[in-house]
């Protein structure tokens, strides 16, 4: 999410840091922060205004209306406040809806005023800009100030003045303050720009002729934009809402989000709740929320979360133990159900993220037996089937009782079966691979032609499009009705190779003459080809280095894709809409600073560029053109019909719930016409509203589907159409977060912008005025696909819609490395190594995780003996290996090998030559003595030679004894390595055999000379 309440103290802690204002701000850092924990002799020291002066206490909790509440003790000694706490400290208290327990209070200054020096202030973004409302009248009887208050709103990458502010806003003030408090409102506001705060509000107010004070303040910033305010925020920590405790688990949790691409998001409800969920996705873990409290489990319900965008088998597996761990710690009398859902996924490897659950069940099997919990399973999306295959058998051998459904189940048809509503349905026969959907089974090798133009629209396209670039003087260019057609060429930005495959794949089975991409840009490497494959054949797509070059060599393109990441996504954008000849950008990246989004929305209007994003999949339109990743792999292209239009064009929020309106609407109705996800920020870049008038002005379009979402007003807007006839075709529409209102505190959804300010913006109030205004709307989204095809019916009835005959798309072969994923081929190895293995979550020596590595504490012998002997060696067998390599770390300067290196490194080569002709000198006589002398003892020992046999053996064949002989030591003067591995050896080895052969092979030749 992006807007995060802050505390108080925070709040004030970062006004008083970095406001820049002539006026006084008095009693700045004047706070005291006081817990259960709180030593009062240390904290009267760090504050000894503590006895001087009278205070003020109050909770600092998130409490809106602390006054009213009485929750705010006025004027007061130190031992007052003592007092005062003792009845609030710890105790639990409802506010509202919400019951909690007062833990965190702050003690200021107490400020002596009069009623008339109190004041107002609020500063609050919106998609237009930002408002500043001021009330000459602050306190806690303010009132209703929406209504009271003057505003002033400073439109994006627009600058307040101190005459604007004096002129709009302080008409009422006093004159004897105007002065102060203008320099302060200004400051003020630069101070929420700066900081990226995205509420701010001060009530009351208070100036005097001593200056400014600060008493009540309230505020929200961009958690988004850490990265570029970390330097002035600090660590910047997010209370909990009141009622609702910070449980570890989220903060753990919310640590490996912040570590991971992906998404992964924890609230604990209520944790002795038998009702628990894993879902897949922002929009989907909403909806499966809904639907628990629509059948009443609200008061059961014991989490909010989701895991989306391609979690790791690791990450999903840590998110997966932590939901069983909270889940089994206390028993229900009714066992408990575990829902594990999600929508249709574009891009994640539903198999990969199972392995991880698969793993924390297997991990967790005994006591998820001993709480009776019940597992239910739907998912879709690239390679489901073997996921609900992995998941289906570890429940048969775990004896958990695990139900799976694939894409043929509705989506939240098992929460009905969780919670027994509805019979648990028989598990259906899937599909044993994706691969299924790519096989021709039409008998035949041709490609079939389409039987459809490729869009209803098509013939308009130019006349539209041409139209859409003429302008009047002086107003922004108009955008386009029609987007895409089967002949729109874009550009991707980013090396994402995957999603591109898969734009030519969709673009192949639409039967497009040409592919739809055109070139890449990619900033960190020089231009160069990037191998693709068109249906069987390969080709090489451009990757440009500079968007610059890539616009002026591919003058035919005016689609963006940008795959930027969140820090370079606004500047990519930017630079973008610089070129005359792009007329639609689609952002994925999410995590965004909602200020730069919105500078990026004005231009965007400015240039009549549409914008779809970010935090966004992007959009599809069958038969025409994809983005990215949307829709899916081929088997959910071709099973969702995505290769040919219908009549049916749809807007939604999410990413994950278009995938899976693609089939609800291809199960219901002919198919999608078109379907954009506009993204789940709180400002995306095109609304709800953009999208319905085209569809409403699109001849092809016959009915219109919209899922909308809590959070905002652009809801509001489709009412306003139908109501003015401006959109006369038939609209189906739900919102989701109704459960947000039968919650006691507020939860934050994975989407940024899903989050009700006010009662208007609920997901309740808003699909009860689309319905008063002649909207589809379906009692819940259960219910969202017969209302799809009732409409849908009563078109084809009608005749509006005559429904096309079907034919067969054409067939693309799979491709490699999908396929082995799939475990649909085999090819040998080039290479194959039985000593370490790193395909997987982590290096593996020997079958030997390298955690347990360094857990077993092994050391540098144990793990050698993994790598050259395969398997764990006993600890004495270690501890040689170790002794073997600190006795031979160095043999100075003076042998052969180390000479050669010295006389390289002084000849001017480099360090790895240099080493190099050093070691090219190991030999018999030098190093190599050692391995010789083992092969020939070995050898002997093994033949069954006596000692005496093999010396006289030696001398006849003429050959050196390796291993014997030494200039300075013998047996008079013995050197202490060898003495050292002699003793640990006969100490600690259970067999000496070679060793005594050795030895007797030494008192034979030293008898002789005492230095053999």
């Amino acid at each position: 999410m992006s807007a995060k309440a802050i505390s108080e103290q925070t709040g004030k802690e970062l006004l008083y840091k970095h406001i820049c204002t002539t006026a006084a701000v008095q009693n700045r850092f004047r706070y005291a922060n006081v817990t259960a924990e709180t030593d009062w002799e240390r904290l009267v020291q760090d504050h000894p205004w503590l006895l001087t002066e009278r205070l003020v206490v109050k909770p600092d909790q998130l409490i809106k209306r602390r006054g009213k509440l009485g929750l705010v003790g006025v004027n007061l000694d130190l031992k007052g406040v003592k007092d005062w706490l003792k009845t609030h400290l710890m105790k639990e208290t409802m506010v509202g809806k919400a019951k909690g327990i007062l833990k965190n209070f702050l003690i200021e200054p107490f400020v002596a005023h009069k009623q008339e020096e109190e004041f107002y202030v609020c500063v609050y973004a919106t998609r237009e800009g930002d408002y500043m409302l001021f009330h000459h009248e602050g306190g806690v009887d303010v009132g209703d100030v929406d209504s009271k208050a003057l505003k002033l709103l400073v439109g994006v990458d627009e600058k307040i003045s101190a005459d604007t502010v004096k002129s709009q806003l302080l008409t009422h003030t006093p004159a004897d303050k105007k002065e102060m408090l203008t320099s302060f409102l200004v400051g003020l506001f630069n101070l929420y720009e700066d900081l990226y705060f995205t509420y701010l509000e001060i009530n009351p107010l208070v100036v005097t002729k001593d200056g400014v004070y600060v008493l009540d303040m309230a505020a929200k910033i961009d958690a988004t934009a850490d990265y570029l305010c970390k330097a002035k925020w600090g660590d910047m920590e997010f209370p909990p809402p009141f009622g609702r405790e910070a449980y570890p688990e989220e903060a753990y949790i919310a640590d490996l989000d912040a570590k991971s691409g992906a998404s992964l998001k924890l609230t604990i409800l209520n944790p002795r709740g038998r009702i628990w969920t894993m879902v897949a996705g922002g929009g989907a873990s909403v909806v499966y929320s809904d639907t628990i409290c629509d059948l009443g489990g609200v008061n059961e319900l014991a989490n909010y979360g989701e895991y989306s965008g391609a979690p790791s088998e690791q990450q999903t597996y840590d998110y997966a133990k932590t939901i069983l761990s909270l889940m089994t710690r206390e028993k229900h009398p009714d066992g408990k159900v575990l829902i594990i859902g999600g929508s249709i996924a574009n891009f994640t490897n539903v198999a990969a993220t199972f392995k991880g659950i698969v793993r924390a069940i297997k991990d967790y099997q005994n006591p998820l037996k001993e709480h009776e919990v019940t597992i239910f399973v739907r998912r879709g999306g690239p390679n489901y089937q073997e996921g609900l295959r992995v998941m289906g058998e570890i429940g048969k051998t775990t004896g958990i009782p695990i139900h799976v459904f694939g894409t043929e189940t509705h989506m939240t048809a098992i929460v009905g079966m969780a919670l027994g509503h509805r019979p648990i349905a028989t598990e259906p026969c899937v599909a044993a691979h994706t691969a299924n959907f790519l096989l021709n089974t039409s008998g035949g090798t041709i490609t079939p032609a389409s039987s459809r133009s490729a869009s209803f629209s098509e013939v308009k396209t130019v006349a539209e499009n041409s139209s859409a670039q003429k302008t009047c003087a002086g107003l922004p260019p108009a955008k386009s009705t029609t987007l895409f057609s089967n002949h729109t060429k874009a550009i991707v930005w980013g090396m994402q190779t995957r999603a591109v495959q898969g734009m030519l794949d969709f673009d192949y089975v639409c039967s497009r003459q040409e592919p739809s991409v055109a070139a890449m840009v990619y900033p960190f490497t020089g231009d160069h080809k990037q191998k693709f494959y068109w249906g069987h054949k390969e080709i090489l797509l451009p990757v440009y280095k500079n968007m610059a070059d890539a616009m002026k060599k591919h003058p035919e393109v005016d689609v963006l894709i940008s795959f930027a990441s969140l820090r370079s996504a606004y500047d990519s954008t930017i630079e973008t809409m610089q070129h005359p000849q792009i007329r639609t950008i689609a952002i994925i990246a999410e995590g965004i600073p909602e200020a730069l989004t919105r500078k990026i929305i004005r231009m965007a209007e400015e240039k009549g560029v549409t914008i779809i994003g970010p935090a966004t999949v992007g959009g599809i339109k069958p038969g025409c053109f994809k983005i990215g990743n949307t829709g899916g792999m081929l088997d959910n292209i071709l099973a969702s019909k995505l290769y040919r239009p219908g009549s049916v064009a749809y807007v939604s929020r999410s990413g994950g719930m278009s995938n899976e309106l693609n089939n609800i609407i291809s199960r219901t109705t002919d198919g999608v016409y078109e379907g954009v996800a506009i993204g789940g920020d709180r400002y995306p870049g095109s609304v709800f509203m953009d999208h319905v008038l085209r569809y409403q002005d699109t001849p092809g379009v016959k009915m219109i589907v919209v899922l909308g979402e809590i959070g905002g007003n652009e809801e509001y807007k489709i009412c306003k159409g139908i109501k003015e006839s401006r959109i006369t075709k038939p609209v189906v529409c739900w919102c989701i977060g109704t459960c947000a209102t039968l919650f006691s505190s507020e939860v934050q959804f994975g989407h940024a912008g899903a989050c009700a300010n006010q009662a208007s913006e609920t997901a309740v109030a808003k699909n009860k005025a689309l319905e008063e205004a002649g909207a589809f709307v379906p009692k819940s989204f259960d219910e969202l696909g017969d209302v799809i095809k009732s409409v849908y019916d009563n078109l084809v009835a009608k005749g509006v819609i005559v429904p096309a005959k079907e034919v067969p798309p054409p067939t693309v072969p799979m491709d490699y490395s999908w396929a082995r994923e799939l475990g649909l081929i085999r090819k040998p190895a080039s290479f194959m190594t039985s000593i370490c293995d790193e395909r997987g979550q982590e290096l593996i020596y020997a079958g030997m995780p390298i955690t347990e590595v360094f857990k077993s504490e092994i050391g540098l012998g144990g793990t050698l003996g993994l790598l050259w002997f395969q398997r764990r060696l006993p600890r004495y067998a270690c501890q040689f290996i170790e002794m073997c390599l600190m006795v031979t770390a160095d043999h100075g300067p003076a042998v052969s090998g180390a000479h050669n290196t010295i006389v390289c490194a002084r000849a001017g080569k480099d360090l790895i030559s240099s080493l190099t002709s050093g070691l090219l000198t190991i030999g018999d006589r030098f190093g190599g003595a050692l391995d010789a002398a083992a092969k020939q003892f070995s050898k002997a020992f093994d033949s069954g030679m006596l000692p005496m046999e093999f010396v006289n053996k030696m001398k006849k064949d003429g050959k050196l004894i390796m291993g014997i002989g030494h200039r300075v030591k013998s047996i008079n003067n013995p050197d202490m390595r060898v003495q050292i591995l002699k003793d640990f050896v006969k100490q600690h080895f259970p067999a000496t055999q070679l060793l005594d052969y050795a030895l007797e092979v030494e008192k034979i030749t030293t008898s002789k000379k005492p230095a053999l």
